[in-house]
C-alpha cells in the first residue's frame, strides 16, 4: 500500500514539473488559431469545453488497457508499479502531448500524415497500413471485452447474451462513428469518464480502509513472481501499455487536436489525461496484488487465476455492494467502448485523408465505414468461434500498439532534431529506443513471433537498443551535413 502511494504522489510531482518542461519545449502559442475554429466543419472539427475534452480524451485512451493490462501487469509483482509510473511520466505522457501538440500545428493530422512529414512517405504508407490494422483490431477487442464483462453478469453460463451485447455494442458504434463528435461523443463521454474515475476512487478508498498488509511492496524485491506470464523484459513492458506508454493515444489525440480551442490547453488535455490513466492503472494494479497475492481470492471466494473481466467482477461486486458495482462494472463497460467507437471513427478519418474522401456528408462517411465495420466483425466471429481467439488478438494487439509507440517516438525525436531544439530530442530518443528493444525483443522471442529461445532475450535486447541509436546518430549526423 506504501508503494501506491508513492507511486500515485509521484506521477502528481511528474505532471506538476515535467510537463512544464515539455511543454516549454515545444512552446504553444496561445494567439495561434486552433483547427477547431480555422476548420469547424460540424463534424470532427467542433470547439469544445476544455474540461469536455480532457474527459473525452482519458476515456478515449483509457479503453480496458488500465484496467485490464494492470490486472495482468500485477502478475509480474512489485516491477509493475516502476513501469506505470517511469513509464507514465518519462515516455507516455511525452508521447502522448507531443503527438497531440504536433496534430494541433498541422490542422489535426492523423498520426500517418506527421509520420510521413517527419520520417518520410514510404514510412507513411507503412504506417497508414499499420495503424489501420491496429484500430481495427482495438475495435474487436474493445467491442469483446465489454460484452463479455455485460454477458457475465446477465448469465455467466450463456454465450448467448454475450452475444447479443455484440450486437447491440455493434450498432452504438456504427452511430457513433457516423455522427458529428459533439452530438454523441461530446454528450455523453463525459459523464462515463466521470463514472470510471468514480469507480477508481471508490476501489482506492476501500484499499485505504482495508489497507492489506500482505500486498508485495517495491522493496520486497522486483523479481518476476509469475514466470508463465513471460519475462518482465519485454513482456511486461507490452502488457501494461495503457498506463505507461501506448501508441494508440497517438491515433485518438488528433480527434481532440480538432476540438482545443487553444494551444496552451495541450498541456492538462494530453499530459494530464494520461497521468489521470497512470493513477488508474495503478489501483488496479494493486487491488490485483492483493487478489494474487494478498488473499482476495480467498476473501472473494473465487479461485485465484480468473481472468481480468471475472476479477473486476468479483472485486467490485465484493467491495462496493450490487449498486456501486453497476456502477463500477458501466464505468470498465464504457471504457473500452468509447475507445472502440472512437478507434474506429480513426479508422474513418485515416482512410478518408489517405484516398482524399470529403467526410461532410453523411452518405460517404458510411461509404467509408461500411468495410470497417465488415473487418471488424470478421476479427469478432474469430474471437466468438474460436476458444483462444481473444488472447490471440490481445497479444498481437499488445505487440502492435507498442510497436506503433515505437514509431511515434522516432517521430517526435525526428521533429524535435529538425526544429533545432538543441539536445532536447534526448526527452523522446530514450523512450524511443527503449520501445523499439521491447518490440524487437518480444516479437523475436515469443510464440508470436520467431519463438527464439528465452535465453537470447537480454542479447537482442541490448543489440538492438545500441543499433538503433547509432542509426539515429549516423542518419543525424548525415541530416546535418545536407543542411550545412
Amino acid at each position: 500500500m506504501i508503494t501506491l502511494l508513492i507511486s500515485i504522489v509521484a506521477l502528481i510531482l511528474g505532471y506538476v514539473f515535467y510537463s512544464r518542461l515539455i511543454q516549454r519545449v515545444f512552446s504553444p502559442d496561445p494567439l495561434r488559431t486552433t483547427p477547431a475554429y480555422a476548420i469547424n466543419d460540424g463534424v470532427d472539427y467542433v470547439p469544445m469545453p476544455t474540461w469536455k475534452v480532457l474527459m473525452i480524451q482519458f476515456l478515449n485512451i483509457a479503453g480496458t488497457g488500465p484496467i485490464f493490462g494492470a490486472i495482468m501487469g500485477a502478475k509480474f509483482g512489485p516491477s509493475c508499479y516502476l513501469w506505470i509510473v517511469l513509464g507514465c511520466i518519462f515516455a507516455g505522457a511525452v508521447h502522448d502531448y507531443l503527438s497531440g501538440m504536433l496534430s494541433l500545428r498541422h490542422n489535426g493530422a492523423s498520426l500517418p500524415d506527421l509520420v510521413g512529414k517527419y520520417l518520410g512517405t514510404g514510412t507513411r504508407g507503412v504506417m497508414l497500413v499499420f495503424s489501420a490494422v491496429m484500430l481495427l483490431l482495438v475495435g474487436a477487442v474493445f467491442i469483446y471485452s465489454p460484452a463479455e464483462v455485460l454477458g457475465n453478469m446477465i448469465n455467466p453460463e450463456s454465450k448467448t447474451d454475450d452475444i447479443i451485447c455484440i450486437v447491440v455494442i455493434i450498432l452504438y458504434y456504427i452511430i457513433a462513428t457516423l455522427v458529428p463528435i459533439d452530438k454523441i461523443i461530446g454528450k455523453i463521454y463525459p459523464v462515463f469518464a466521470i463514472g470510471l474515475i468514480f469507480m477508481a476512487l471508490s476501489l482506492f478508498i476501500c484499499l485505504i480502509v482495508k489497507w492489506p498488509a500482505d500486498i508485495p511492496e517495491i522493496w520486497d524485491g522486483i523479481a518476476n513472481r509469475t514466470p508463465a506470464a513471460g519475462s518482465i523484459f519485454p513482456c511486461l513492458f507490452i502488457t501494461i501499455a495503457c498506463g505507461a506508454v501506448s501508441g494508440f493515444h497517438a491515433t485518438q489525440s488528433p480527434l481532440m487536436a480538432r476540438c482545443l480551442k487553444n494551444e496552451k490547453l495541450g498541456r492538462p488535455v494530453f499530459y494530464g489525461a494520461m497521468i489521470l490513466e497512470g493513477v488508474v492503472a495503478l489501483i488496479w494494479a494493486t487491488v490485483a496484488s492483493y487478489f494474487f497475492y494478498g488473499g482476495g481470492a480467498a476473501e472473494f471466494g473465487s479461485a485465484a487465476n480468473v481472468a481480468a473481466p471475472q476479477l473486476v467482477a468479483v472485486v467490485c461486486k465484493g467491495w462496493l455492494g450490487t449498486a456501486g458495482a453497476v456502477l463500477a462494472i458501466l464505468g470498465v463497460v464504457a471504457a473500452p467502448i468509447t475507445s472502440g467507437d472512437t478507434a474506429l471513427r480513426s479508422v474513418r478519418l485515416t482512410v478518408s485523408e489517405a484516398f482524399k474522401i470529403d467526410q461532410k456528408g453523411i452518405g460517404r462517411r458510411l461509404a467509408v465505414s461500411i468495410p470497417i465495420f465488415a473487418v471488424t466483425l470478421a476479427l469478432l466471429m474469430f474471437n466468438i468461434f474460436n476458444e483462444d481467439g481473444f488472447s490471440i488478438i490481445w497479444r498481437y494487439f499488445g505487440w502492435a500498439n507498442q510497436t506503433m509507440a515505437a514509431f511515434t517516438l522516432w517521430m517526435l525525436t525526428a521533429f524535435l532534431v529538425k526544429e533545432r531544439k538543441g539536445a532536447w530530442y534526448l526527452l523522446t530518443l530514450l523512450p524511443a529506443v527503449l520501445m523499439t528493444s521491447v518490440c524487437l525483443t518480444f516479437i523475436a522471442t515469443t510464440k508470436i513471433g520467431f519463438n527464439i529461445p528465452a535465453a537470447y532475450t537480454s542479447i537482442i535486447g541490448a543489440a538492438t537498443a545500441v543499433a538503433s541509436l547509432l542509426i539515429f546518430f549516423l542518419l543525424k549526423a548525415r541530416t546535418r551535413r545536407n543542411i550545412i
